[in-house]
């Protein structure tokens, strides 16, 4: 997201505020990316400062990884790239924006994130799928392919730029402890998906549910008429969605991304607190 998905200068102020908001929750945060082909947990200073300026940073999926790798270039993490990195580095807590899902247009077409969360024991938070997708096929494949889905005080799925979205979550939780119990329980059941935690945005930052729908729905005739098809049609429609919201959409990213951080450090912090307590575990 730093290096492919928000706007610069704007991915520079993401990383500054999720660095420190996950400091202030006692944890330490490290950005993922394949640098000159090495997959990386924990960019230093320089190579930071090179995908923030995107100068030769290439975007990277996980099945894109093994090209990466072997012909030695920079790539900014997709959610997928950046479970299977973390995951293998042996990080348990990830925060992001929002995941890919299944697209409004093409049911058929879903992003290769949802596989990863399937396949990946990870802790991974964020504001629910993006708002340009379809919401109610994406919870109903993270139901299928069986990743449990919690709800941080809250009982529907958010929708990314917006609180609510009337979909009901199967699952919610109060603090940070519970979520740790939760994923914990996953563990010692040999679960081998993620555990997704999903909050919405601040409510200081946060736009109409009705507001966001009519920008998304432009947006995707836009595209249509533009014949813009594939991989480049999610940073398409976020573009637009932040013109027609004159510029609201990217603040309400930046906010939700932070307090996604905030949270994201406090479960690590939970974590290894409870790793130490021989009564921490779920009881």
């Amino acid at each position: 997201m730093l290096a492919q998905g928000l706007p610069i200068p704007a991915n520079r102020d993401a990383s500054d505020r999720m660095t420190s908001a996950a400091a202030r929750a006692g944890a330490l945060a490290a950005v993922t990316g394949v640098v000159q082909g090495i997959c990386t947990l924990g960019l230093d200073h320089a190579e930071l400062e090179r995908f923030l300026a995107r100068d030769g940073v290439r975007k990277v999926s996980a099945r894109d990884l093994p090209v990466a790798m072997a012909q030695r270039v920079d790539g900014a993490t997709t959610v997928a790239a950046t479970l299977t990195i973390a995951s293998a580095a042996g990080a348990t807590v990830f925060a992001t924006g929002g995941i890919g899902g299944a697209h409004r247009d093409a049911p058929f077409d879903e992003s290769a994130d949802l596989l990863e969360l399937a396949r990946t024991p990870m802790i991974v938070v964020c504001a629910g799928a993006k708002s340009i997708l379809d919401l109610s096929a994406t919870l109903e494949r993270l139901e299928t392919l069986g990743v449990t889905v919690v709800g941080y005080r809250i009982d529907e799925l958010p929708g990314f730029f917006t609180r609510t979205t009337g979909l009901k979550l199967p699952a919610r939780a109060d603090s940070p402890r519970e979520i740790a119990d939760i994923f914990r329980a996953a563990r010692i059941l040999g679960r081998s998906q993620a555990t997704l935690v999903v909050q919405p945005p601040p409510a200081d930052v946060a736009l109409d549910a009705a507001l966001v729908d009519r920008a998304v729905d432009s947006a995707l005739d836009e595209a249509r008429a533009s014949g813009i098809r594939g991989a480049a049609v999610t940073p398409f429609l976020l573009a637009a969605v932040e013109r027609a919201t004159e510029g609201r959409s990217l603040q309400a990213n930046l906010g939700l991304l932070e307090e996604n951080a905030f949270l994201a450090g406090q479960i690590a912090a939970e974590l290894a607190h409870t790793s130490d307590d021989p009564d921490g575990g779920p009881r």
